[in-house]
C-alpha cells in the first residue's frame, strides 16, 4: 500500500527526470567536485582569530595570530595596554634558517611552549628547546627533546592483583599486598607485618593503597572484581600477515557484574584492622576518588549507585572507623554523572562545593565538610552552571561558565562569571551576544574574552577586572572565505512539542544556493544525553553538513529535548527512552523552516548519524518513517543492551527492563520504512559492530532491503573515504533521484 507521501515521491521522481533534460539538476559532477574540495576551499580562509593565549604573569601574555602573511607572535602588556610583535619575525627566521639548514619564512615559524621572561623568549619546536635574546636574537640549542606516544584502549582495567609496594610519606615503611592481604615492611628493621587477613583470590585486597599523610594509618580495599566480558571481532586484512587476526577488548555491557570495592582501614603502630560496614554503599556501580583530609583525621571516597539515582560522598573517620554520609544526592531520573558531576573541598574539606540539578536546573551549593549539613544554594536561577572554571579560596570566590542567561541571546551560550560562596556580588564578565572563551590573568585582574556565532566571526578584547574594555585585540577577517561563495549557517528556532520550549539549531546552504530550486532536506544527528552538540562558535567548514550540503541538499542539525545544557526536564525526556532522541521537536523545527523557506522540500528529509548518531539515524526510520526517506547510520548502537555499560546504563536504566527491547532498533526491525544505508568498521571497539550485523540480520528477517557497508580494518568512523563515498551516492540517488557520477570522473581533472 502507497502512502500519501509515498505517491508524491513518485510523481515528484517523474518530473525530476522530465525537466532534467533542460535544467541544471543537482547532484552532478560539478556539485560533486565541489562537495569533495570544500574542505580544501574553506581551509586558511579566516585570518585574525587567535585561538590560544598565554599569560605569563598578572599582567604579560602572548598569542599567535594568523594574518595573509602567515603566523605572527604578539605579546601584549594589559596594565600598559601595549600590543606589538613579541620579536623581529624576520631576524628570527634568518637565524632559523641558518640553524636549520632551510629556509623559513617570516610568517612560517612554528613555535610551541612561548614562554617570556623579561627580555628573553623561551620555545620549543618539534626537535629542540631554544632560548632567543629579544635584542639580539641570537639563538642558542638547549638541549634535545625526546616524544613518546603512549595508547591506550579506554575499556581497559588495571589488574588491581600487580602492583608496586608503596612508601610511607615519612620514608619509614612500605605497603604492599601478599597473598591477597596487606602487609607492611620497616624499611629499617626489614620487619614484616601482615595487616589483614580477609584477602581471598575472589576477593583481594587491591595493590592501590593509600597512606595517611601522617603515615600512621592506611587505607586498603577488597576487591571483588568485575566479571571478564569481551567483544570479539576479526581483522580481515591485518597490515603485517596474510591471515585474519581475532581481536577482543574488554568491553562490560549494561547488566553485567561491575566491580566491588570494600576500603578498610588499619593502624600501622597496633596493627589494629577497622572494618569498615558497606551497607551504605552496597549497590555500587563505581566507588572512586579515595582521598586522605591533609592532618590524616579521616578519608573521603565518592558512591555512585547502580541505576545512577544517587551519587554520595562518604566520610571515614580515621579513628573511629565510623562512616558518614556528607552529601547525598538523588534523582527521581538519573544523577549526570559524567557530565555535570562537580566538587571542590574547601580547606582541607571543612567545607564542599557541590554541583546539583535538584532544583531543576544545574547550579552550586555548599556543605559543611565536617556535619555533612547542607549550607546554602550558591547559585540560582532558570539558567544552567556548564562549568566551574576556578575556586578562589582566599576571596571565596567562584569563577564558572553559565549559559540561558539571556532571553534575548542563544541559551547555549557560554558567559563567564563569579560569585561569592555566600551567593552574593554575582558578576558577569561577559555580555556581549556570542559564545565566549575567556582566558584570565594569573590573578585574574586582566582577562581576555574572544567571542562569535556561526554567523559572526570572533572578536578578541582585552579587559580588565571590572569588565571594563581595556583594547580590542583582532577583529576576524573572512573577506577570503566569502570570496570562496562560502555562506554563513543561519540560526533558527522554533517552538518545540509542548508549544513553549524553544529547540535550536542551524541550517546550511551549498555554496551555490537557488532559492527559486526545491532542496532536500538532511539532517545530521548526534542526539547524545551528555551534552548539545549544534557547533554554536563561528568555524568556516562543518564537516558533516558542509560536503553533502554542496551536492545540492539543506542540511540542518538541532539540539531537541531529550540533550543536555538546558533545564534537567528537557534533558531527561531521554531516561529510559533513548528512541525519542528529540524528533517530536526535530519534526516541528524543520516543518516551522519549511513554512518560511518553501524552497526546503518537507517531502524529501534524509538523515545521517554516527555512534550515538548511528543508532538514531536508524531509529529515525524504524520509529519516525512518517517523515524521515531515508537514512545513513554509520557504527550505531542500535541495542543499547549491545553497548558500553557506563553510557548505556546512565540513560536507560538500572536493572535492564522492558524500556531497553522497546527502544532497540533491532527489536523493532520489522517497523523499519524507507531506505536504509549502514555504515560499520569491522575492527569498532567503540561500539560493538555485532550491533550493525544483529540489525542487519533483524532485517533481513522481516524482509527488509537496505544497504550494508562493511569497511575493513576501520574501527570506530563515519566511514572514512569509503564510506563518505557509499553515504554522498546514496543520498544523491534516493532524494535527488539521480544516478551519481562515476568517482573517476568525479576525480579527473576536467569533467
Amino acid at each position: 500500500m502507497y502512502t500519501i507521501k509515498t505517491c508524491a515521491r513518485k510523481i515528484c521522481v517523474i518530473i525530476t527526470l522530465f525537466t532534467s533534460f533542460w535544467t541544471n539538476a543537482q547532484g552532478s559532477i560539478a556539485d560533486y567536485k565541489r562537495s569533495v574540495a570544500v574542505d580544501t576551499l574553506f581551509r586558511d580562509k579566516v585570518y585574525n582569530a587567535p585561538t590560544d593565549f598565554h599569560w605569563q604573569d598578572d599582567n604579560l601574555f602572548w598569542y599567535v595570530n594568523k594574518t595573509e602573511k602567515g603566523d605572527e607572535y604578539i605579546k601584549v602588556n594589559a596594565s600598559k595596554n601595549r600590543q606589538e610583535l613579541a620579536f623581529d619575525h624576520t631576524k628570527l627566521a634568518k637565524s632559523l634558517s641558518v640553524l636549520n639548514k632551510d629556509t623559513i619564512q617570516p610568517g612560517a615559524i612554528t613555535i610551541h611552549d612561548l614562554k617570556f621572561k623579561e627580555d628573553r623568549l623561551n620555545f620549543k619546536t618539534d626537535s629542540l628547546e631554544l632560548s632567543c635574546n629579544l635584542v639580539n636574537y641570537k639563538l642558542t640549542i638547549i638541549k634535545k627533546l625526546e616524544k613518546k606516544a603512549t595508547n591506550r584502549y579506554w575499556g581497559d582495567r588495571d589488574d588491581e592483583r600487580k602492583g608496586e609496594p608503596v612508601i610511607s610519606p615519612d620514608k619509614k615503611y612500605t605497603a604492599f599486598i601478599k597473598n591477597y592481604n596487606v602487609y607492611v615492611q620497616n624499611l629499617d628493621t626489614k620487619e614484616e607485618k601482615q595487616l589483614s587477613f580477609d584477602g581471598s583470590k575472589g576477593y583481594y585486597y587491591s595493590w592501590q593503597i593509600k597512606w595517611a599523610p601522617d603515615s600512621k594509618k592506611i587505607m586498603a580495599y577488597k576487591l571483588r572484581p568485575a566479571e571478564d566480558h569481551k567483544i570479539y571481532f576479526v581483522e580481515s586484512s591485518p597490515k603485517d600477515q596474510l591471515q585474519p587476526k581475532l581481536q577482543s577488548r574488554d568491553y562490560l555491557k549494561p547488566g553485567d557484574q561491575v566491580a566491588f570495592k570494600s576500603p578498610q582501614l588499619f593502624h600501622v603502630e597496633n596493627g589494629k584492622h577497622l572494618y569498615i560496614p558497606t551497607d551504605l554503599f552496597q549497590q555500587q556501580f563505581h566507588l572512586g576518588n579515595i582521598t586522605w583530609r591533609k592532618d590524616s583525621s579521616a578519608f573521603t571516597f565518592e558512591y555512585n549507585e547502580r541505576g545512577h539515582q544517587r551519587y554520595s560522598i562518604i566520610n571515614i573517620d580515621a579513628n573511629t572507623g565510623n562512616v558518614k554520609v556528607l552529601v547525598d544526592e538523588k534523582s527521581p531520573t538519573f544523577i549526570d554523572y559524567s557530565g555535570k558531576k562537580y566538587r571542590y573541598d574547601v580547606n582541607n574539606g571543612e567545607q564542599i562545593i557541590w554541583a546539583s540539578e535538584r532544583d531543576g536546573w544545574n547550579h552550586l551549593y555548599l556543605y559543611n565538610g565536617k556535619t555533612g549539613k547542607l549550607i546554602r544554594q550558591i547559585t540560582k536561577g532558570n539558567w544552567p552552571v556548564r562549568e566551574v572554571v576556578k575556586v578562589d579560596e582566599e576571596e571565596k570566590q567562584i569563577y564558572f561558565i553559565a549559559s540561558g542567561l539571556d532571553k534575548d541571546q542563544d541559551p547555549y551560550f557560554e558567559h563567564y562569571c563569579r560569585i561569592d560562596f555566600d551567593g552574593r556580588n554575582f558578576k558577569r564578565f561577559t555580555t556581549e551576544n556570542g559564545n565566549h572563551k575567556v582566558y584570565f590573568s594569573a590573578k585574574n585582574s586582566y582577562y581576555v574574552d574572544q567571542y562569535s556565532r556561526v554567523d559572526a566571526p570572533p572578536i578578541t578584547l582585552l579587559k580588565d577586572k571590572n569588565g571594563e574594555l581595556i583594547k580590542e585585540l583582532e577583529r576576524a577577517d573572512i573577506s577570503k572565505l566569502l570570496a570562496t561563495g562560502w555562506k554563513y549557517p543561519e540560526v533558527f528556532n522554533a517552538k518545540g512539542r509542548d508549544g513553549k520550549t524553544d529547540i535550536w539549531g542551524i541550517i546550511v546552504r551549498p555554496t551555490n544556493f537557488d532559492p527559486s530550486k526545491k532542496y532536500p532536506i538532511i539532517e545530521y544527528i548526534y542526539a547524545g544525553p551528555h551534552d548539545s552538540f549544534v557547533p554554536k562558535s563561528f568555524q568556516s567548514y562543518y564537516w558533516s553538513m558542509s560536503p553533502l550540503a554542496e551536492l545540492g541538499f539543506i542540511m540542518v542539525q538541532i539540539d531537541g529535548m531529550g540533550t543536555s545544557n538546558r533545564s534537567k526536564a528537557f534533558q531527561d525526556v531521554c531516561w529510559k527512552n533513548l528512541k525519542d532522541a528529540g524528533f517530536p521537536d526535530r519534526k516541528l523545527w524543520m516543518q516551522a523552516a519549511a513554512k518560511k523557506y518553501p524552497y526546503m522540500d518537507i517531502d524529501k528529509v534524509g538523515i545521517r548519524g554516527t555512534s550515538a548518531g548511528g543508532q538514531s539515524a536508524g531509529g529515525a526510520l524504524v520509529f519516525n518513517s512518517d517523515f524521515y526517506d531515508v537514512a545513513v547510520a554509520s557504527c550505531g548502537c542500535h541495542d543499547n543492551r549491545m553497548d558500553k555499560i557506563w553510557w548505556n546504563e546512565q540513560w536507560m536504566g538500572y536493572p535492564i527492563g522492558p524500556q531497553y527491547a522497546a527502544c532497540s532498533n533491532i527489536e523493532n526491525a520489522s517497523k523499519m520504512q524507507g531506505d536504509l544505508m549502514l555504515i560499520v568498521g569491522e575492527v569498532d571497539d567503540n561500539v560493538d559492530p555485532a550491533s550493525t550485523y544483529q540489525f542487519a540480520n533483524a532485517l533481513i528477517k522481516a524482509g527488509k532491503d537496505f544497504q550494508l557497508v562493511v569497511v575493513p580494518g576501520m574501527s570506530h568512523s563515519a566511514g572514512g573515504t569509503f564510506g563518505d563515498k557509499k553515504r554522498k551516492d546514496f543520498f544523491v540517488e534516493k532524494l535527488l533521484d539521480v544516478k551519481p557520477p562515476s568517482w573517476d570522473k568525479v576525480y579527473a581533472n576536467e569533467e
